[in-house]
Formats: C-alpha cells, sequence, structure tokens
C-alpha cells in the first residue's frame, strides 16, 4: 500500500484536474460552434471509450498525465465542405483564444471552488506561533511564544502563510517587518534583516536558517491510560506512571517517548525489538521489559498521554484552530487563498528564471503522487487544499509562453492580432520541436528532482 496508495490517489486527483480542464476546452469550444472530434482523459491507448450520437469519442486512455480535446481542423485532417463552419482554424481569433485559453480559467475555476468547499468544511491549521528561537530570529528580538501577525503589513493566519511571506524577500535579500503578538496579548514591530541572508540559504531550510521553530506542546512523561491487551499493560505499566527512560535514554517529556520508541524499536528484520522502560511509582524507580507491537506501520506500546492542564490547554487553543467560514464568507477568502498561492508561485518561477530561487523547487509525478496520498490520508479538507494547489499549478505552469502548451498557443494567436494574419506554420513547426524540447527538458528535470528527494 506504501507504493499503491500514492498511485491511486494520483490517478484520482489527475483525473478531476485533467477532466475538468479539458473539460473547459470542450465547453467553450462547442459554444463557438467547434467540431470535437475526441475527448480524452489520458494518452496512448484507450482504457475505455464512447461515441455519442454527435460523432464525440469520449475517452479514457492508459497513462493518466494530461488529456486532450481534439477538435475539427483542416490542418490536421482533410474537411468536407459542408463541415469547415465548423472546424478550428476558421473560427476568428478571439474565439480561438477563447477556447484555448478556456482550459487552464477552468483550472483556475476549480481551485476557488476547492478553496471554498475546503473552508466551508473546515481545515485543521496551525498558527505561526514559535517555539525556542535562535540565530537571526533571536538577535532580532523574536522569543518563543510569539504569534506572527503580519509580514510586511501582510496578515498571515498559518504556517503556510508565514513561509509564503518570508521565503521571497529571503530569496531577494530584503528585510522584512513583522508584526507579532506576545503571550499576554501585547503586539510589537520586529524588523528581521533577511538582506543578510549568506549563499548557504536555500528556500527548503527557511525556518532552521532563520532560527524559528513552530511552538510544540510537551506533555509531562506520566502514563495518562494504559490500552487493555497492549504490550504495555502485560509488562504492568500502569496510569500515573512517570517514564524516567527507555533503554537508558532518559525522558524528560511526552515529545521524548513519542520519538525515542520508534527508534528503538526498530530492527532489521521489520520487527521490533524489546525495550527496558524505567518508570517512576510512588516515589520508587521500577525497570519493565515489553516487545511493541506494530499498528499502521508504527510500533506503540498502548499508552496515553495525560490531559493538559489549563495552562497548556489554553497554549493549545492559541496554537490549533479550526479555519471554517460561512458560504458567503469562503468564497471570498477562496478568492484571497488563490490569489496569495497564484502570486507565491509566480513570483518562484521568476526567481527560477533568473537564478535566485533554486530549480530544486520543480516537482514531478512522484512528488505529487506523495502529497495526494498524504493529503487524502489527513482528510477531506486537507485534500482539497492539495487540489487546490495543483490545480492553480496547473492553469499557470499551461499558461507560460512555450509552443505545445496552451500560453504557446494564445503567444502565436496574439501574434495574428498584431500582424494581421496567423504565424507561418513553419514557424508553428519549429516552435512545437522548441516547446517539445523545453517540456522534456522540465519534466526530466522534475523527475531528477524527485529521485533526489528519494534517496537523500
Amino acid at each position: 500500500m506504501e507504493i499503491l496508495g500514492p498511485i491511486i490517489w494520483l490517478i484520482v486527483a489527475l483525473g478531476l484536474l485533467v477532466t475538468f480542464h479539458e473539460f473547459g476546452h470542450y465547453w467553450v469550444a462547442r459554444r463557438c460552434g467547434v467540431r470535437v472530434l475526441r475527448f480524452s482523459v489520458g494518452f496512448g491507448r484507450a482504457l475505455w471509450s464512447r461515441t455519442a450520437a454527435d460523432g464525440t469519442e469520449y475517452r479514457v486512455a492508459a497513462i493518466p498525465l494530461g488529456g486532450y480535446v481534439k477538435m475539427l481542423d483542416e490542418r490536421e485532417t482533410p474537411v468536407p465542405p459542408d463541415q469547415r463552419d465548423q472546424a478550428f482554424n476558421r473560427k476568428p481569433v478571439g474565439q480561438r483564444i477563447a477556447i484555448v485559453a478556456a482550459g487552464p480559467i477552468f483550472n483556475l475555476i476549480f481551485a476557488v471552488a476547492a478553496f471554498w468547499l475546503m473552508f466551508v468544511v473546515g481545515i485543521p491549521e496551525t498558527r505561526p506561533v514559535l517555539g525556542p528561537t535562535t540565530g537571526m530570529a533571536a538577535e532580532a528580538g523574536l522569543q518563543e511564544n510569539d504569534l506572527i501577525v503580519r509580514i510586511d503589513q501582510r496578515r498571515v493566519e498559518t504556517w503556510t502563510h508565514t513561509l509564503l511571506g518570508l521565503i521571497p524577500p529571503a530569496l531577494d535579500r530584503r528585510a522584512v517587518s513583522l508584526e507579532v503578538e506576545s503571550l499576554d496579548g501585547q503586539r510589537r514591530e520586529v524588523r528581521l534583516p533577511l538582506d543578510r541572508v549568506s549563499a548557504a540559504y536555500s528556500e527548503e531550510n527557511t525556518l532552521d536558517y532563520l532560527g524559528l521553530t513552530p511552538w510544540r506542546a510537551d506533555l509531562p512523561s506520566r502514563i495518562g491510560s494504559v490500552a487493555a491487551s497492549s504490550p504495555a499493560e502485560a509488562a504492568g505499566l500502569r496510569s500515573g506512571d512517570l517514564i524516567v527512560s527507555i533503554d537508558e535514554q532518559p525522558v524528560s517529556g511526552w515529545q521524548d517517548i513519542a520519538t525515542l520508541i520508534p527508534r528503538l524499536a526498530a530492527s532489521d528484520d521489520g520487527q521490533t525489538r524489546s525495550l527496558e522502560v524505567q518508570v517512576e511509582r510512588d516515589g520508587r524507580l521500577l525497570d519493565f521489559q515489553l516487545r511493541p507491537e506494530v499498528q499502521d506501520g508504527r510500533p506503540i506500546i498502548g499508552i496515553q498521554a495525560p490531559e493538559p492542564g489549563p495552562e497548556l490547554q489554553a497554549e493549545f487553543d492559541r496554537t490549533f484552530t479550526l479555519v471554517r467560514h460561512g458560504p458567503i464568507q469562503a468564497l471570498g477568502e477562496a478568492t484571497s487563498e488563490s490569489w496569495r498561492l497564484t502570486t507565491a508561485t509566480l513570483g518562484i518561477l521568476g526567481r527560477m528564471i533568473t537564478g535566485k530561487a533554486s530549480l530544486s523547487n520543480l516537482s514531478g509525478p512522484i512528488t505529487i503522487a506523495q502529497m495526494a496520498h498524504s493529503s487524502a490520508r489527513l482528510g477531506l479538507s486537507r485534500f482539497l487544499f492539495f487540489l487546490g494547489l495543483i490545480s492553480l499549478s496547473l492553469a499557470i505552469i499551461n499558461l507560460l509562453p512555450i509552443p505545445m502548451l496552451d500560453g504557446g498557443h494564445l503567444m502565436y494567436y496574439f501574434a495574428e492580432i498584431i500582424k494581421g494574419s496567423p504565424v507561418s506554420e513553419q514557424t508553428q513547426v519549429i516552435g512545437q520541436y522548441i516547446g517539445l524540447l523545453m517540456v522534456f527538458g522540465l519534466m526530466s528535470l522534475a523527475i531528477f528532482n524527485d529521485i533526489l528527494r528519494l534517496i537523500t
């Protein structure tokens, strides 16, 4: 399932997005009187096909990494005289622009719709509350428990928003102003000197480089409850025991327990090894031997953390929230989220072209499959966010002025408007070859990045 799950969710995600994209081309083409010969989701050999009464073939093909709408066109096949008014190439340039632009526009519509539903359903989010700070962040005056409210006067509500606000100025070597709120509710301005960022900085290590860490609650290492028939119960552990060490590794809080058990219990044969757990009970130190069991691919011993006290619960409430809006407000938030992510994506693309951002930001089908699987496991709202993000990315990529992509065709049509006649066939053929090489190069780089992420 570790391999099959990502593949299934990649097919589901791309199937939805590609179908919606191609439906945009199809719907506008039909509105403009163009005859559609084939509507295909996927490339290659047909797995399923059906021809409708109007002659359009609807097809699901074997390679799910795209799709296409084949229209009647005199440049591709001979067209009977009585059907020439239905040929794509005979339509006014304005209609051809509308048909080609419809795919990316429908992807933008899909993204807003996905974000709207996400906000209506509600998405769990983590506010940008800081843990211990070091380095540049500490020197600037940022402190543990500070909540980042604004970056350069722009409101931020999540760690995702925070990263989107910090990465571009860090790449541009430009200082930013942060508005932060301390635990007692007092707000202040902090200048983060991103103009001092060195060549060692990369987008992937933004938080570590700046000395920022998200706040993490650490409950006492006291056992809140012991599950029936669990390794902990069988070994003799009880509710109220304070775990002092695991295999002689000291334990200071619940985070240590969650980290040490999977690491120390792992063995080369795929099973688990026995652990020595030392606890404090009624002022005495007691040692217990137990062997964790594996559930959902993770070694566990069957204990639960204690309930947090009032102060810690207040910090939980400050840090973790469910972002949910009514249908009307959700539309505004969805539009704002789409704009935020679009401008961030375009900014990164522009900086990659100028060399300010690393080409390692490009991701291919392997990374997308992993993201699809992990977001689906986190619930509907997270999967909707993933779909919206990928839909926006597809819209932006397709609008790039690269021959073979929608943006390349639009470039030809705008040139036709300027020069008063269509771009020559020879120019278009040369452009197709150049576009093919560019697309192949981008895909190769994206897949190379995917493989590097897997092996490093």
